[in-house]
Order: C-alpha cells, then structure tokens, then sequence
C-alpha cells in the first residue's frame, strides 16, 4: 500500500466520536448537532422532478466533461455572479462538471503537483478542511499551513510568508467563505495572491463552496475569478475555483458541483479525471441545470441563515465571543474553558454535539489556532438552533 496513507490522520468527526466515547448524554433532553456541516434544509422540490423526470439516462454511460449543457449554465451562472466578461468563461474550455467539491479538491491535488520537483509544497488557510491536508501527503507534496487568526480577520498573513515557502509551493489553497471561520478575502487581497502566483509560478485553488450563504444581501463574497475580470485577466492563468450545490442548493446527496478557470489546468484535469473515473449521471447533470438556473431557492435559503444568525447571536452574545461571519452558515465562538473539554462537557451536560476547534487545525510556531474556539454548524431548523444556543448559554452559566 502507498506508505503515504500512514501520514493521513483521523477525520475531525472521528476524532469526536473518540471524545464522545463512554460520557453519557443527558438522557432528559433530545439529541440535537451541531457538529457536521451537513444541510438540513429542504432540497429544492424541482430539482427532485428533474431528476426523477430524467430516470430513463440510468441506461447511459455519463461522459467525464458531462454534458455540454451543464457546463453551459455553469459558465452562465458564474459569469453573472461574478461579474466576468461575457462569454469569457468559455463551456468546453474553462468548466468542468464535479461530484462535489471534496473529490475535485483532492482529485486536482494529485493532477497538480509535479512530484519530481524537489520537496513541493501545497500550502492551506490553518484551520482548514482536512482534504487539503490527505490530497497533500498523497500526491507526494507536503501541507505547510498559515495560521489564520483573530488579529487578521482570520485571513492569512501572507506577506510573512517567507520567499523560500513560496519557492517550493505548487498549489495554494484559499477556501472563501472560510470554513470554519466565515472570513471572506476581499478583491484586493485576492488580486494580490494573483500577483503572488504570478510571481512565483504556483497554482491559486479558491474553494468557493459557501459563497451562496451570506449575511448582507447586497455584499456577496467576490470570487477568484471575479478579481481575474477586474485584473482583465480573462484566461484566468493560473487560478482555479471549485463550487457546489450541496450548500448553496441544499443538496449534499447529489454529489454535483464543478471546477473552473485557467483552460490549461482544466485539460489536463478532465485527462486525469477521464482514467480516474469520476463522471457525473446524466439525470444529476440535468437536475443541476435545473439548480443552476434558479436563484429564488438561493434566496430563500439565505433567509433562513439570517433568522438563524440573528437569534443564536442574541442568545448567546452575553456570554461567548465570536464574530459574525460575512458568509458560510458556521459560528466560530470562543470557548471559557478547553474546546475538546468544552464539547464533552456540553455534550455530557445537555446533549449538545459541537466540534471542537482544535479538530481543525494543526500546531505551527507554536500556535494551534483552532485551540479555545467551537465550530457550530447552523445547518438544523431555526427552533432547534434556538434550543442549541440556549443549552449552550445554559452550560456556560454553569461553569
């Protein structure tokens, strides 16, 4: 077996299921989670016809690009969204179909480092979605972290970053919205990790996944490409972006979401991905048509985050600090007492699942920067959100 996959460590959620080992819940209070980032709004009923509607394409093989008219309506989509000049994200060179964004972020990992290059580097926001971390390792690369701390706006300080990081890395991995921050990086800093990229012949890799859930109507997250158009930039060299419908559309299940920019990254990643195999059904490429070409569902959505935010905020403001997050639907909260003792304690006390912050990141220059923080998914319904932030306002009155 490849000796890499000894270097992958457990996954957060098994890391609490071992926390959660042997300490028995109150029994007097119904379980509620707000551990996984896992949708629990209603999927979008036409998504569902159109993909019932679509059954007769199970007798079809998918092709690995997918169909033309889902790249199409992706290309659309992001042109509007992000202001890019028309018709410059061209269908059959800049886009391509996804099962989600964790098997494209892994996925591009390996298509991307050249591992005859002497000690590449995959550098990633700390706190970080672990796939960045595991594509790292398994694609013969190292992961080399930024902290992102509270004094930064939880954006990495990258004029720090010494000239020889910059040197050996390969890939640079922003994720904004942050998870599990919120923070979102500004045109100005993003066209200035282009200027960066530029300067030392890396890839710039924005996961964009939680770019649909934010909290000023009128103040959407830019994006990577965004800041290529501004630049005028339209080959967007260099840059790729990843996103999905499983948060944006409230589909987890569907597997659907896709990858786009630089046409001379896109190729040689629709090569590899033709041998690894990862190709989208017909009858989901067609429900995501669907899902790409609404936004009344989108809207909707945000409005049920925003009802979330404003009353979890109330409740719990008198006794944590936290920032409120310009995007993505997690609260990022300071804990009184140890995060990993935090979450077992709630979870023993009031039957309340939280992810401790430490899961997240890993220790640099001495630092663990998700230490003394709880990450909490604002994924359930408004009441039981209401009921979670309660039972926490509860148990730190306690303490």
């Amino acid at each position: 077996m490849n000796p890499d996959l000894s270097r992958l460590q457990p996954y957060p959620f098994e890391k609490l299921a071992q926390l959660k080992q042997g300490v028995i819940a109150n029994p007097a209070l119904a379980h509620i989670s707000l551990g996984i980032g896992e949708p629990k709004h209603d999927s979008p009923a036409f998504v569902a016809d159109t993909l019932t509607q679509n059954l007769k394409s199970l007798s079809n093989y998918p092709t690995t690009a997918g169909i033309v008219e889902l790249r199409q309506a992706i290309a659309r989509w992001a042109e509007t969204r992000f202001h890019l000049k028309p018709e410059s994200l061209d269908a059959n060179q800049h886009v391509l179909p996804v099962n989600g964004t964790r098997e494209a972020i892994f996925a591009f990992t390996q298509a991307a480092v050249d591992r005859t290059q002497k000690a590449p580097l995959v550098v990633s926001p700390n706190p970080f979605y672990q796939i960045y971390e595991g594509a790292a390792y398994l694609a013969g690369a190292e992961p080399y972290y930024l902290n992102c701390l509270a004094e930064q706006n939880f954006i990495p300080d990258y004029q720090s970053v010494a000239p020889d990081v910059w040197q050996r890395c390969q890939l640079l991995f922003i994720c904004s919205p942050g998870n599990p921050t919120g923070a979102v990086h500004s045109l100005e800093q993003l066209k200035a990790l282009i200027a960066l990229a530029d300067e030392y012949d890396f890839i710039l890799a924005s996961d964009e996944c939680y770019s649909e859930i934010y909290l000023d109507e009128d103040n959407p997250p830019p994006g990577l490409l965004q800041a290529c158009a501004e630049l005028g930039r339209h080959d967007y060299k260099r840059c790729i972006v990843f996103h999905s419908l499983s948060k944006r559309s409230n589909l987890p299940g569907m597997r659907s979401g896709f990858i786009a920019g630089d046409a001379a990254l896109i190729q040689p990643f629709l090569q590899y991905r033709t041998y690894h195999g990862s190709s989208m059904p017909v009858q989901h490429q067609l429900a995501s048509i669907a899902a790409w070409q609404d936004e009344r569902h989108v809207l909707s959505n945000r409005d049920q985050y925003r009802a979330k935010f404003a009353a979890v905020g109330d409740i719990l403001a008198p006794v944590m600090n936290f920032a409120a997050p310009q995007a993505s639907f997690y609260l990022w909260a300071q804990t009184p007492i140890a995060d990993d003792a935090f979450a077992k304690g709630i979870f023993a006390a009031e039957n309340l699942t939280l992810l401790p912050g430490r899961y997240l990141s890993r220790e640099v220059d001495g630092i663990l920067p998700g230490a003394g923080y709880v990450r909490m998914a604002l994924v359930a319904e408004l009441d039981e959100c209401v009921e979670a932030a309660q039972r926490i306002r509860r148990y730190i009155e306690t303490l």
